[in-house]
């Protein structure tokens, strides 16, 4: 169903979708938050629906000029053949399983100051006209992903903010926070664990990124 008539979900009843952007599985430290977050969801919210879409093991759909060519016959009102039809309905399908949930939980570490190529992927591939935002000549974009919630859980290794310039710059969380807002989630927490590889005491500070975590995750 599209997320601009979609009618959110009661909070006890709300489907969670942890995303997950980092290739290190349980060495990961952005997934080991999030992972907090969604236990402590579940324990609020028994038989709640709670998921994980690894972007590393889930092969995403490539958006070449194949499903591009699909994507303007149907808009067109033609009709797609072909390998790229097969090629737009993976796409679409894609964005109609992330649009299910009401709850987005994104464990995203920083990569060269960004974020990792996977979770661009996916942004690319969901990110479509009629879904997932609208756009008009006179008032611009609409983001279509109404009543819906996200936390985003931001690991850097060396960078923390307030640093000199030489540790780094975040083109990471002003990017990924703006792409929600963009879509039309204006309901964003953060949990941020910075400069941990270089901090005198990098234990304190996930014990304080993990009780961040078992907080919002009991009123997520």
């Amino acid at each position: 169903m599209n997320a601009n008539v979609q009618a959110s979900a009661p909070a006890d009843a709300a489907r969670l979708l942890h995303i997950a952007a980092s290739p290190m599985g349980e060495r990961s430290q952005s997934r080991a938050i999030a992972e907090t977050l969604v236990t402590a969801y579940r324990r609020t919210r028994p038989g709640a629906t709670t998921d994980v879409l690894d972007l590393w093991r889930e092969r995403l759909p490539e958006f070449g000029a194949a499903a591009v060519e699909a994507k303007r016959a149907e808009a067109s009102g033609g009709r797609a053949d072909g390998e790229g039809a097969v090629a737009w309905k993976a796409v679409r399908r894609t964005f109609e399983h992330f649009d299910s949930y009401d709850r987005y939980v994104f464990s995203v570490p920083m990569w060269n100051f960004g974020i990792p190529y996977v979770l661009k992927h996916f942004i690319d591939v969901v990110s479509q006209a009629h879904m997932l935002f609208s756009f008009d000549r006179g008032s611009g974009y609409t983001g279509l992903l109404k009543g819906k919630k996200a936390v985003v859980v931001y690991t850097s290794s060396v960078y923390g903010p307030g640093m000199p310039p030489t540790f780094g710059d975040d083109h990471q969380m002003p990017a990924f926070d703006g792409w929600l807002r963009w879509a039309g989630v204006t309901d964003i927490s953060t949990i941020q664990l910075r400069a941990h590889q270089i901090a005198e005491d990098a234990d304190l500070l996930r014990r304080d990124a993990h009780a961040q975590a078992q907080e919002l995750g009991r009123r997520f």
